[in-house]
């Protein structure tokens, strides 16, 4: 994604770092360890409007079909805050652990809600989605369940990418293609895509073509709907 500066936030799987990179083609780390452990690999990654960064760390960079096989030093899969000032152009200072240990198996996806009271986080390997209460100073509460049974049954395909719309709908790869959950966790649709959907997001000169990645091809479709407006889109337009 971009910050509101219009720089890149990027998860690296082989590096196990989150980076930013700027237009003149400068990189800084800003997160790659925590105690003292490398990161497991960054995977998806949403910027708050405070210019904060929170990004979900799985295992997936180290495995091979994904990115460099290698045993992961840290024992579990979290998510993490790194605070507006957080990059030091060297190693990256230590992130925010801004979940439990132990809330997720693999977490992927994540999004804010158009008003960041709200951080939704999807488990892949649990075939769920949680979500969270923001607090001002940029921590998480009140962890809860927001949807299941997003996969194993319904076809192939996982929860992976996913992002908030302007009025507050979740638009999550899934099995078959997109579903579309309301703030009140109610499936409201279904966008078939006849391969596998890794992510989406929003753009073209009005933000209302939605384009998908899929297994080998890139997807668009005009949409009644646009995403919640983020720094970087404000900045854009």
């Amino acid at each position: 994604t971009y910050d509101g500066d219009l720089n890149l936030i990027v998860c690296e799987h082989a590096t196990s770092a989150l980076t930013r990179e700027y237009p003149d083609g400068r990189r800084d780390v800003l997160a790659s360890h925590f105690e003292g452990k490398e990161l497991n690999s960054p995977n998806d990654v949403c910027v708050r409007s405070d210019g904060s960064i929170y990004f979900t760390d799985p295992w997936y960079g180290r495995m091979a079909e994904f990115g460099v096989e290698r045993e992961p030093q840290l024992g579990w899969q979290g998510v993490f805050r790194v605070s507006p000032d957080g990059a030091d152009g060297a190693g990256g200072r230590e992130p925010q652990l801004v979940v439990g240990r132990d809330d997720f198996y693999m977490p992927n996806g994540l999004c804010f809600s158009p008003d960041e009271t709200l951080l939704y986080i999807n488990d892949t390997r649990r075939y769920c989605i949680r979500v969270y209460d923001v607090r001002a100073e940029g921590s998480l509460t009140n962890g809860r369940l927001f949807a299941d049974g997003i996969g194993s049954d319904a076809g192939e395909g996982v929860p992976d990418g996913m992002k908030c719309d302007e009025r507050g709908n979740i638009w999550i790869t899934a099995p078959e293609g997109l579903w579309i959950y309301n703030p009140q966790a109610e499936l409201i649709g279904k966008l078939a895509v006849p391969e596998l959907t890794a992510n989406l997001t929003w753009g073209g000169d009005d933000w209302r073509t939605l384009f998908i990645t899929a297994s080998r091809s890139l997807y668009s479709i005009r949409t009644k709907v646009g995403p919640h407006s983020e720094a970087y889109m404000r900045v854009a337009a």
